[in-house]
């Protein structure tokens, strides 16, 4: 993908809305790697993003030098984040992709940009301008009525977080689009019944507050 890609146009047919949520869903649970038809794009792995690994990725691990992984802020011990180049791009990627795609970590087979406009959250970090065209080009089908309903219901989640974000700064909803977006993702099942249940939403984000 380069910078002067369309912004318009050339639309990506992003796959039925219901059946890509379910795909997603199950990936974030670590049930599978998420299924995005990257067709050689590979502005996720260019775009100044640090990749966070977990203890638990003993095999990926074994695959990053220890040089570049440092300390995430905020989260326990054990957990590290992987930086970039001076152009922005991950030290494991090449012209031939990703040197350990085999091996990559948890964040990398999980990420899917189809996120934000399912999501309505847009990117507006100038550093991640290729993922937010690419984002842009995405078109979700709504073959049934349960896909507009679970759409719209990612897309309250999605309202509700960002409103209370700004009424309360206590710093459980994320600030950082990704974050954000998945948040929605997670806890749209709320904004599934006529009153939704915020209580729940409120439970499932204080859960998610870093412990040391």
């Amino acid at each position: 993908m380069t910078d002067d890609e369309p912004t318009t146009g050339q639309r990506l047919p992003a796959g039925d809305f219901g059946a890509w949520l379910d795909g997603l869903e199950a990936a974030l649970r670590g049930e599978h790697d998420s299924d995005v038809p990257c067709d050689g794009c590979t502005a996720c792995c260019a775009s100044s993003q640090f990749v966070h690994i977990a203890p638990d990725e003993v095999d990926a691990l074994a695959h990053i030098p220890g040089a570049l992984l440092f300390p995430a802020p905020g989260l326990p011990r054990g957990h590290v984040l992987m930086g970039y180049d001076e152009q922005g791009r991950c030290p494991l990627l090449t012209d031939g992709g990703c040197s350990i795609y085999d091996h990559r970590p948890r964040t990398c087979r999980t990420y899917d940009c189809r996120v934000f406009p399912a999501a309505g959250v847009e990117l507006d970090d100038p550093g991640k301008g290729a993922i937010a065209r690419r984002a842009q080009r995405w078109e979700f089908a709504f073959p049934t009525a349960d896909d507009r309903t679970r759409h719209e219901a990612v897309r309250a989640a999605t309202a509700f977080l960002d409103e209370r974000r700004t009424r309360i700064d206590d710093g459980l909803v994320p600030a950082g689009a990704t974050a954000l977006a998945v948040l929605a993702l997670e806890v749209h099942g709320a904004f599934l019944q006529p009153e939704p249940d915020t209580s729940a939403v409120e439970v499932t984000i204080a859960r998610r507050r870093p412990r040391p």
